[in-house]
C-alpha cells in the first residue's frame, strides 16, 4: 500500500515484531537527547512491507488485529482504481495474514462484497467499507464493515467470524446494533443521528457513513469504540456489550459545530479522564481535542499547543507499555505531496510529548 494512512497500522506490526522500541521503565528517557525522529521513522519505513495483492489498485482504512504469531490486517480495496469512495459498489472487504516472524504475507482472504450470498443473508449492492476486526478469543476474530449505497438506502453495519485455526471465515453474517437513548436499532446513520439530534445537533443527517472508526481498545475490563459519521461530522464513544454485536453509545462529542470534527482516537489519560484528539474538516484543518471525566460529557473542543500544524487526516491514539504514541498528519508537503508527513509523538501523561518518529515519504 502507499498511503499513510494504512502505513499507521503497519507501525504496530513492527512494536510487535521488535522493530521499534518502547519504553520500558518510568526511570527510562522516553527519547534520548541524541535521538533523530527522522532518521527513526527512515529505518521503520525501509522495513514496511505490503499487504495487498498485487491486483489491488485502490485500499483505505485499514485495521489490525493479532492472534499468536500473526497479525490479521483488514482494509477495505478495489481492483479497478486507485483511491476510494462510498459510493464505487466494487469496493470489498479483504485480509492478509502475516507471519510476524518473517514478515510474509502468508495468505489474503474475501471479508465480503457487495451482493455476496451468505447462509443466511444477501448483502445488497454496494460498497463495503472501514473494515474493523475485534479479537473474541485464542482463535477467532470477529469483523465489523458498513455496506453502503449514498443516497440511495441507510448503510448497514455488518459482522461476521474469522477462525483462525480453519483459515477461513464463516458463512452466516449479521446486522450490527446500535443503542441509543431512544432505544436498540439496526446500526444505521438515522439513529446515531437522532440520539445527537436530541442533545443540540445540528447538521443535517446522512444516509451514510457510519464507521466504528477507532476501534477496538479496552479500559476496565470493558471495550470500547469511536462512532463517526465522517459526512455528517458526528462523533461519540460506544461501550460494546457483552455479546460483542451492539454498541451503546455513550456520549457525543461534536462541540464546536462549525468545525465539523470526524475521526477521532481516543485514550484514557492516567486519572481516568477521557481524551479524545479529532480530525478536523472545517476551520485551519488543525486537530481539535476535548475531555471528558465519564466518556458521557465531553468538553468543547479546542486545539493544543503539541500539535500545532495538523491537517484533515485521521489521527491515532494508542498506549504500549508506560507510553502514549500520539499520531497525527502534518499539513507539510513533501516534493508538493499531500499526506507526505506524519508524526509520533510519545508522553506518559498525556500531557508532555516528545517527538520519536517522524515518517516522510512522497508516497503519501
Amino acid at each position: 500500500m502507499t498511503r499513510i494512512d494504512t502505513m499507521k497500522f503497519f507501525l504496530k506490526i513492527a512494536l510487535i515484531a521488535g522493530l521499534l522500541t518502547v519504553p520500558c521503565t518510568a526511570a527510562e528517557p522516553l527519547v534520548p537527547k541524541d535521538w533523530d525522529p527522522r532518521a527513526a521513522g527512515d529505518r521503520v519505513m525501509q522495513r514496511l512491507i505490503c499487504v495487498t495483492a498485487p491486483e489491488v489498485k485502490g485500499a483505505h482504512d485499514a485495521a489490525i488485529a493479532f492472534l499468536g504469531n500473526r497479525a490479521y490486517i483488514a482494509a477495505e480495496l478495489n481492483d479497478g482504481q486507485a483511491g476510494e469512495n462510498p459510493a464505487w459498489p466494487d469496493i470489498y472487504a479483504a485480509m492478509s495474514i502475516v507471519d510476524l516472524g518473517t514478515l510474509k504475507v502468508e495468505k489474503t482472504v474475501v471479508i465480503a462484497r457487495g451482493t455476496q450470498m451468505f447462509e443466511n443473508e444477501t448483502l445488497p449492492p454496494g460498497a463495503c467499507f472501514v473494515p474493523r476486526l475485534l479479537r473474541l478469543d485464542e482463535r477467532t476474530l470477529r469483523c465489523f464493515f458498513a455496506n453502503e449505497q449514498p443516497g440511495k438506502r441507510q448503510s448497514q453495519t455488518w459482522y461476521l467470524d474469522f477462525d483462525a485455526e480453519r483459515g477461513e471465515f464463516t458463512n452466516q453474517i449479521h446486522r450490527a446494533q446500535l443503542q441509543t437513548a431512544a432505544g436498540t436499532f439496526d446500526m444505521q446513520p438515522l439513529h446515531f443521528h437522532a440520539d445527537a439530534a436530541a442533545q443540540g445537533f445540528t447538521a443535517p443527517p446522512k444516509d451514510y457513513g457510519l464507521y466504528a472508526i477507532d476501534a477496538f481498545k479496552t479500559f476496565g475490563g470493558r471495550t470500547y469504540a469511536v462512532l463517526n459519521t465522517f459526512p455528517g461530522g458526528q462523533n461519540a464513544l460506544a461501550v460494546v456489550n457483552d455479546r460483542r454485536d451492539t454498541f451503546e453509545v455513550l456520549g457525543h462529542y461534536n462541540r464546536p459545530h462549525n468545525l465539523r470534527m470526524t475521526e477521532s482516537s481516543i485514550n484514557q489519560l492516567p486519572d481516568g479522564t477521557w481524551m479524545a484528539i479529532c480530525r478536523q474538516e472545517g476551520g485551519n484543518r488543525n486537530y481539535i481535542f476535548t475531555t471528558s471525566p465519564d466518556g458521557r460529557t465531553w468538553t468543547s473542543g479546542e486545539h493544543r499547543d503539541y500539535v500545532p500544524t495538523g491537517t484533515n487526516s485521521k489521527p491515532t491514539f494508542d498506549r504500549f507499555g508506560d507510553a502514549y504514541y500520539l499520531g497525527w498528519q502534518e499539513k507539510t508537503r513533501v516534493g508538493g505531496v499531500s499526506r507526505s508527513v506524519f508524526n509520533l509523538d510519545v508522553s506518559r501523561d498525556g500531557k508532555t510529548w516528545e517527538r520519536k518518529y517522524r515518517f516522510e515519504t512522497e508516497k503519501s
